[in-house]
């Protein structure tokens, strides 16, 4: 129960910003990827630790193993996959009810044929479609680049659950910014709402990385059902957070579609 023509007009207006995350993303991949070498790691463990030892515990830049999947898993997926794809849900999300209600185009869409389960439904879609894209190129590229420069060093199997955990990851974070654009007829408020409390997920997490003091602050954050040495290590418990986070991307994007079913829109 979709609109394609609404489909089709919010691919159009979004494609450009999934290009330029996407390309991001491939480029801090690949070049990670490129660093990494058995031989020196010891020497570049002590390059990190000669920086600030706040700002690397902050950023989560540890070596998990020797591995290479180790390797990115440390440099990577530590915390550049939780800064780029976040800014992505945060601007996409934001663009697919509120704005509409906010420039007055909702009157239009909602003169048409669709309702408005129907429209948050196409709209929902579309977000969970190009996160889904997002994650499986940066997938894509890291397999590609592994294996070229490094043949059959990549654990495949391992590399693909660290990835389903960033997908279920970017579902419930997309759903916080679907559900708050469903909600408020505002953009800023939407953006304040469906950006801020990510954004504070994501300082809430560095803060807690720093020192044993602050430790307690991961439980305050969603972040924290997203580690990446457990998923590697396939630590016990790692897949109830996998179905955690979608329960929780669930109940957002169903809470989402029901309230803008049900709000009163100034139009």
């Amino acid at each position: 129960m979709i609109s394609m023509p609404l489909l089709k007009a919010t691919i159009k207006s979004n494609y450009k910003v999934l290009i330029i995350f996407m390309v991001v993303l491939a480029f801090y991949f690949s070049m990670i990827v490129g660093m990494f070498d058995p031989d020196t790691l010891d020497s570049m463990n002590a390059l990190i630790e000669s920086l600030p030892k706040d700002l690397i515990s902050a950023l989560n830049f540890t070596i998990v193993d020797t591995s290479l999947l180790g390797f990115i898993a440390g440099y990577f997926y530590g915390f550049l996959i939780l800064l780029f794809p976040l800014i992505y849900s945060i601007i996409v999300a934001n663009r697919t009810i509120a704005k509409h209600v906010d420039k007055g185009s909702m009157a239009y869409l909602l003169s048409t044929p669709n309702t408005r389960v129907k429209i948050a439904v196409t709209q929902g879609l579309f977000l969970i479609g190009s996160i889904t894209l997002l994650i499986a190129f940066v997938t894509l590229i890291g397999i590609i680049s592994s294996e070229a420069m490094f043949p059959g060093a990549l654990d495949i199997s391992g590399f693909l659950l660290l990835n389903l955990g960033t997908l279920l990851l970017y579902y419930a974070i997309s759903g916080i910014g679907f559900i708050a654009s469903c909600f408020f007829n505002d953009t800023n408020q939407s953006l304040a709402v469906g950006g801020g409390i990510p954004v504070a997920f994501l300082i809430i997490q560095m803060l807690s990385n720093v020192g044993d003091q602050l430790s307690n602050l991961k439980y305050a954050t969603l972040l924290t059902l997203f580690n990446p040495t457990d998923i590697i290590n396939k630590v016990s418990g790692f897949g109830t957070s996998f179905v955690a986070l979608f329960i929780l991307s669930v109940i957002l994007y169903s809470g989402g579609i029901y309230i803008f079913s049900k709000k009163d829109l100034p139009l």
